[in-house]
C-alpha cells in the first residue's frame, strides 16, 4: 500500500524507504487504540470534547458505558459541540437544524425541521469503538470496514494484567506524537535528568550516557501481540564521567540501595501506536507507561500511567494514594516535566520536514532508527487530512 504522501515531499519519502510511512504519519496512524482521556475525567451523562489524530470526537457516558461519535453533524457539517443539545440521554441534536441521531451507533433517528424526511434511519454520524480498561478510556480510530484488534495489541505487554493497579495523569504538549516517542525512548537523554529531584528521592544510580553498545534492542513482532522494540539497560556500558577535552566536567549519580532492589531502571521498551513502558521507573517493582497520542501536527496528549504488582485491594489502595502524594509530584512534575522541556526544543527544529533527513543521529541513536522502522512495517494506515471530513 502506497504511503500518504500529500504532505510529505517525494523527495524525502525515497531516502527514507525503510521508515517513510512514519515520516509520513504527521498525524499518527490509523487503525489502532488510543488513549484519549482518564475515566474519572468523564461521569454519567457528561460529554467530553477532544481531537485525536486530527480528528473532532464526543464522547458521553450513558448509564455507565461510554459512545463516541465524531464532532461533525451530516448535513452542512456544523460542530455539535459548538452548542451542544441531548433531548434525550441517548441521542445527540445539532443546533443548526435539528438533525438528531443515536450514541450508540451515529444512526439519523430524527430531523426536527424536518421530520418526514427520507434521510431518517438511511445514514449515520461516524461511531468510534471504546473501551475503558485501567482507568484509562480507549477509542478506536479507524476505518468503518476495518476489522477492530482487541485492545490488548495496542498496549504493552503487563498494562491489562489483573495484578496491575495503576494510576496517573495527563498533559498537552505543544510538540509533534513522534517527537515524544523518541523523546521517550532515546537512550542518551538520561543526561537531562542528572539534575531531577527524582534521582535522591530514589536512590537511584543515573549515568549520563551510554556508549556504542546501546544499539543492542529486541524486536518484538509476533503476529497478534503487541508490537514493539525493547531495550534492555542491561546491555549497554554506562558512562558515569563527561569529560571536555580531557577533564571531567559533568558526573553521573552511584547510589545503593539498602534493599538491594535495583537502582536503575532495567529496561525501556516502544510499542505500537506510540507508547512507551519502563520497567522499575520510578522506583522498584514499578512500571511506568507512557502514551504520546496524536491531537494534532503540532500537539500530543501525554499520558502517564505508573504501574505497581498488587495482591490486594489495601495495596492498590496504598499505591494509588502513593502517587498522589509522592510520584505525581516527583516523578511526573519533577523528572517528566524535564522531558516537556526537551520536546519543545525538540518541535522548534522537527516541524519542518526536512529536518528528519538533517538530523545527525549517531550509534546511541539506534533503537530511535528501529522504532521508526518498525512503525512503518507494522501500522495498519496513516492517518492524513483526507480522513479529516
Amino acid at each position: 500500500m502506497e504511503s500518504p504522501i500529500t504532505f510529505v515531499e517525494d523527495e524525502l519519502l525515497r531516502k527514507v524507504p525503510s521508515w517513510r510511512d512514519y515520516l509520513s504519519a504527521k498525524l499518527g496512524f490509523r487503525n489502532h487504540w488510543y488513549p484519549v482521556k482518564l475515566s474519572r475525567e468523564i461521569g454519567e451523562a457528561q460529554i467530553a470534547q477532544m481531537t485525536l489524530c486530527g480528528e473532532k470526537i464526543l464522547i458521553k457516558r450513558v448509564d455507565g458505558k461510554l459512545f463516541a461519535l465524531r464532532d461533525q453533524c451530516l448535513h452542512r457539517g456544523v460542530p455539535f459541540s459548538q452548542k451542544l443539545e441531548c433531548y434525550t440521554k441517548t441521542t445527540i441534536t445539532c443546533w443548526y437544524h435539528g438533525f438528531t441521531y443515536k450514541w450508540e451507533s451515529g444512526e439519523l433517528c430524527d430531523i426536527l425541521a424536518s421530520p418526514d424526511s427520507k434521510a431518517i434511519g438511511r445514514r449515520g454520524v461516524k461511531s468510534y469503538p471504546v473501551e475503558e480498561a485501567k482507568g484509562v478510556v480507549f477509542v478506536f480510530l479507524g476505518d468503518d470496514d476495518f476489522d477492530v484488534p482487541p485492545l490488548a495489541e495496542d498496549v504493552p505487554p503487563m498494562f491489562l494484567d489483573e495484578d496491575m493497579a495503576l494510576e496517573g495523569d495527563s498533559y498537552v504538549v505543544e510538540s509533534n506524537w513522534r517527537v515524544g516517542c523518541e523523546n521517550g525512548f532515546d537512550g542518551l537523554h538520561v543526561y537531562i535528568h542528572r539534575t531531577s529531584p527524582l534521582v535522591n528521592d530514589t536512590q537511584r544510580s543515573l549515568p549520563i550516557g551510554h556508549t556504542a553498545e546501546s544499539g543492542k534492542i529486541e524486536l518484538r513482532e509476533a503476529p497478534g501481540e503487541p508490537k514493539g522494540v525493547y531495550d534492555s539497560f542491561a546491555h549497554h556500558h554506562s558512562l558515569w564521567e563527561g569529560r571536555v577535552e580531557g577533564d571531567v566536567v559533568v558526573k553521573g549519580v552511584r547510589n545503593s540501595r539498602a534493599d538491594g532492589a535495583p537502582s536503575r531502571t532495567t529496561a525501556a521498551s516502544l510499542w505500537m501506536p506510540g507508547v512507551l513502558r519502563v520497567d522499575d521507573f520510578p522506583d522498584a517493582g514499578r512500571h511506568q507507561f507512557e502514551w504520546y497520542v496524536p491531537i494534532d501536527e503540532n500537539t500530543h496528549y501525554y499520558l502517564i500511567m505508573i504501574g505497581k504488582r498488587v495482591s490486594s485491594p489495601e495495596e492498590a489502595l496504598a499505591h494509588e494514594q502513593e502517587f498522589w502524594s509522592r510520584w505525581k509530584p516527583v516523578s511526573l512534575d519533577g523528572f517528566n516535566n524535564q522531558d516537556v522541556e526537551a520536546r519543545l526544543a525538540l518541535q522548534s527544529f522537527y516541524k519542518r520536514d526536512r529536518a528528519w533527513l538533517e538530523e545527525m543521529l549517531i550509534e546511541g541513536d539506534y533503537p530511535i532508527i528501529a522504532w521508526r522502522e518498525l512503525a512503518h512495517r507494522h501500522n495498519r494506515g496513516v492517518q492524513c487530512p483526507e480522513h479529516l471530513g
